[in-house]
């Protein structure tokens, strides 16, 4: 597609803000503890007063009111700036809920808290489901105008710090396990829910919930009891080119990183990116993210024209070759760039730490190629 001019000023004035505020290590470090923390409530207040969060969301709910191609803008040059703000993406996943199915109440607090610099999450997955979302367990039992809710929730991305958190929950277990799901509104600060870090290779992201006789009101759930699996099955798309636009800004960042690398190292007399081995590797990883590009915002401004509900093939090839190709980039640039490639003072090794994560969240590739085969007819 052809950006406008606004568009190409908005890319560049995300580039050059993050280029000046989040450029070097020790500007990262200082918003994120050294590193210990995934999100910096300071970069996420300085992007809300610049407007810039929530751009694609309504503006009569406090959203920016543009589309999903400056969202998708956003999503890439921040990721690829390296912004300390990647659970910004999950909030704006749980938002899409919301704006279709919630209240106005509710839609107005999510997209306000979103545009203000404040995090949502969303919690889907449970020990015994994960791919497999019809196998969903914790209970929400109605008890008079409320609902009571036991059970535990796993892998929830950013459940610490986020205002809500969008809940799935079993509200009826005598139909197909694809029924009498439904979705509630869960304050972080609810009664009887225990947030539980779960440690990975990065900093402070994941979680186990625990919900222990957690009472919620009718106003809490969001769409219609039962139906959350229909709810859930709309948007998509959305979700997955979510997850595509900020892979392909890392994939970016891992092709900068390696190309300013590769010009300024020498060995056996000459800079190493004149050796053909070399200059071909990275003339594939630009060829591919080029592609990668021009295909999310394809689909990006397909979504603009009310054509959402039609991609659902095509979200699904986005987040599958934008995450494998971020992954590929990072694991390309760390083997070009030897030792070195491995030295967190160049950053490398966590490029490819953050690249690991993307084709297993949002629904595995594995899945995605499911989905993808069966929209060919291949059953």
């Amino acid at each position: 597609m052809r950006f406008s001019d606004e568009q190409q000023a908005f890319r560049s004035a995300v580039r050059g803000f993050c280029a000046q505020h989040y450029g070097t290590k020790a500007q990262r470090d200082a918003l994120t503890a050294d590193g210990t923390l995934a999100n910096s409530p300071r970069a996420l207040a300085d992007l809300a007063a610049l407007g810039w969060l929530g751009v694609s969301l309504p503006a009569e709910f406090g959203g920016g009111g543009a589309g999903m191609v400056e969202e998708c803008i956003l999503l890439e040059e921040t990721s690829r700036g390296l912004a300390p703000i990647t659970a910004y993406s999950t909030g704006l996943t749980a938002a899409q809920t919301y704006l279709r199915y919630g209240t106005d109440e509710q839609r107005r607090t999510v997209v306000g808290n979103l545009a203000g610099g404040r995090l949502e999450a969303i919690s889907l997955s449970e020990p015994g489901a994960g791919s497999d979302l019809g196998g969903v367990q914790i209970k929400a039992v109605r008890d008079g105008d409320r609902f009571v809710v036991d059970g535990q929730k796993t892998w929830c991305s950013a459940a610490h710090v986020a205002e809500n958190i969008l809940l799935l929950t079993r509200t009826d277990a005598s139909g197909g396990k694809h029924r009498g799901l439904t979705l509630f509104m869960v304050p972080r600060d609810t009664p009887g829910l225990e947030i539980r870090e779960i440690p990975t290779m990065e900093a402070h992201t994941v979680n186990d919930l625990f919900f222990t006789s957690v009472q919620l009101p009718e106003s809490a759930v969001v769409g219609e009891i039962d139906q959350a699996w229909r709810h859930l099955m709309r948007g998509l798309s959305v979700e997955r080119l979510i997850i595509a636009a900020m892979s392909l800004g890392a994939a970016a960042r891992s092709l900068d990183d390696v190309l300013a690398y590769v010009k300024q190292r020498e060995q056996f007399g000459a800079t190493i990116g004149s050796f053909q081995a070399i200059r071909h590797r990275i003339a594939d990883l630009a060829t591919d993210i080029t592609f990668c590009r021009s295909f999310v915002y394809d689909v990006a401004d397909r979504i603009d024209a009310g054509q959402e509900d039609d991609l659902a093939t095509e979200g699904s090839m986005a987040k599958l070759r934008c995450t494998e190709v971020a992954k590929k980039a990072a694991l390309e640039a760390m083997q070009m760039m030897g030792g070195y490639g491995y030295a967190r003072e160049y950053g490398m090794e966590e490029q490819v730490r953050r690249a690991l994560a993307p084709p297993i969240y949002g629904g595995t590739n594995e899945i995605q190629r499911e989905i993808i085969s069966k929209n060919l007819g291949l059953r």
